[in-house]
């Protein structure tokens, strides 16, 4: 059960979390911004500051922008739909379904990169955010020209992460080849209505005029309005439209199958969608993609079409973060708490991502967020107490009945006593025979568990770990000075 269920913010933490999207506009990084923090279903703050179009209204949950590339985990979801229906594997090489990929520089000395690699950015290919934004329009047949013409490789396939926005540019062309059909197309029948996400789509004409947010950048005369790229080849890399709501229930919907309780509804099931969160390549540091600076020291990968933050306080993060010309757009979600954020802001990658951080960060120490205890399992702490009694008390008979095999093999129990017995006897024996002061803050596991002994001139340290079989019994079990 989540001990940490918010009914509401309080207003001091409304206000700084307010300040932080009015700073936004005020210091003219975006004309516009739309946050909201939810947990569940539940909408903890939904705030429009600025203007959706210059002159125009303040921005609502209804509002439209460009999300850019929070668009991938759209695409991915429709792979991993079509690869649960068992009608691609993930494992086979891009040439399968675009045989035109022609691979160039080292690319000559690898296999082609598979489509799990391109869609957990590990297929070789260069990162390139710059070029790949304007190329939304372009058609199927200019994309497999460029691709023909070679595409430049500057690591082996599936060794190291490179953001790459052409690969799944390619992706797209393996979901059209797979199932016959236009990609918007198959997005909108298969994932959009499905979960009545009615203000996302691929084209601005999916809301009203008054529901629209336009896209700027700044110039020497101020916020210069830039027009919406079409959709084409390259729309699976970041051509969505979507209001703030929308984002929103994706995210929760995501964010939901890493619960206890998960939404089981909708086009791909928890599994899948569990996968997608997970570390598939890790991202180095200095890779940039710490979105504030005292995080650089946190964990990072890409899973397919997340990216995935370990955090020693806080645990996992998941998030994506899209920019396109116009737009900067945020999705970020805490595991442990089922916190999640979207910010969506309508100028040129204005850095939504610092912004939904610092929310969401704002929100965590509020609330004292600790990492929580691994709950110990009885069963574990049943032979943990019969455990502790055989270092009181050696028993051959008991230590064949709580050990798996390979504690026996591993150590002989003679050999396993008469450690013991020296242990005891350096430590000055033990002070209290009955006593396991239980190390809570230690177990990795709910069949793990690590206790201490008193003794006369220190104590005893003792770990178990259970085997994964049913009946579980030891298959660690170490005791040593503390």
């Amino acid at each position: 059960m989540n001990q940490y269920l918010i009914n509401e913010l309080d207003a001091a933490l409304m206000t700084r979390l307010n300040q932080i999207l009015e700073d936004r506009v005020a210091q003219k990084n975006c004309p516009s911004v739309f946050a909201t923090l939810f947990q569940g279903h539940n909408i903890l703050m939904q705030t429009g500051i600025g203007e959706r179009k210059i002159g125009a209204g303040i921005p609502g949950p209804e509002t439209v922008y460009r999300i850019a590339s929070c668009s991938k985990s759209f695409t991915v979801v429709m792979l991993l739909i079509l690869r649960d229906r068992g009608l691609v594997n993930l494992d086979s090489p891009i040439t399968d379904f675009v045989p035109e990929f022609t691979q160039t520089a080292i690319g000559h000395a690898y296999d082609p990169p598979t489509i799990r690699m391109l869609m957990s950015m590990s297929g070789g290919l260069p990162t390139d955010d710059p070029w790949a934004d304007r190329q939304e329009s372009i058609t199927n047949e200019t994309l497999r020209a460029i691709v023909s013409d070679g595409v430049l490789l500057t690591t082996a396939p599936g060794t190291q992460f490179q953001y790459s926005n052409l690969g799944y540019a390619l992706l797209g062309q393996v979901i059209e080849n797979v199932s016959g059909r236009p990609f918007r197309d198959l997005v909108k029948e298969e994932i959009l209505l499905p979960l009545n996400l009615h203000e996302t789509g691929y084209e601005e004409e999916i809301v009203n005029a008054e529901q629209l947010a336009h896209g700027y950048r700044k110039s020497p005369d101020g916020w210069l309005e830039l027009k919406f790229s079409r959709p084409g080849a390259f729309s699976c890399i970041g051509g969505l439209f979507s209001s703030g709501r929308n984002l929103a229930e994706w995210v929760r919907w995501l964010l939901s199958a890493l619960s206890d309780e998960p939404d089981r509804t909708g086009p791909l099931s928890v599994a899948s969608r569990r996968e997608m969160q997970q570390i598939v390549t890790a991202i180095p540091h200095g890779a940039g993609v710490a979105t504030l600076p005292r995080h650089a020291d946190r964990f990072f990968g890409y899973g397919l079409g997340l990216i995935s933050e370990r955090d020693t306080k806080y645990g996992q993060f998941v998030s994506h973060t899209g920019g396109y010309p116009g737009f900067s757009s945020h999705m970020r979600w805490h595991a442990p708490t089922g916190l999640g954020v979207v910010v969506l802001e309508n100028a040129t990658y204005s850095g939504a991502a610092q912004t939904a951080t610092e929310l969401i960060d704002q929100v965590l120490e509020d609330i004292a967020f600790q990492w929580p205890v691994i709950d110990v399992w009885t069963m574990t702490r049943v032979k943990a107490r019969e455990a502790n009694s055989l270092i009181q008390q050696w028993d051959d008979e008991l230590a064949s009945q709580i050990f798996e095999e390979n504690v026996i093999l591993d150590i002989p129990l003679d050999e396993r006593k008469a450690q013991i017995e020296r242990l005891i006897g350096e430590l000055g024996g033990l002070t209290d025979s009955l006593s396991m002061q239980i190390q809570e803050d230690k177990s990795d596991s709910p069949l793990h568990m690590i206790w201490t002994i008193p003794a006369a001139h220190g104590a005893l340290t003792c770990e178990i770990r259970l085997s994964p079989k049913t009946p579980s019994l030891i298959q660690t079990f170490k005791v040593s000075r503390n």
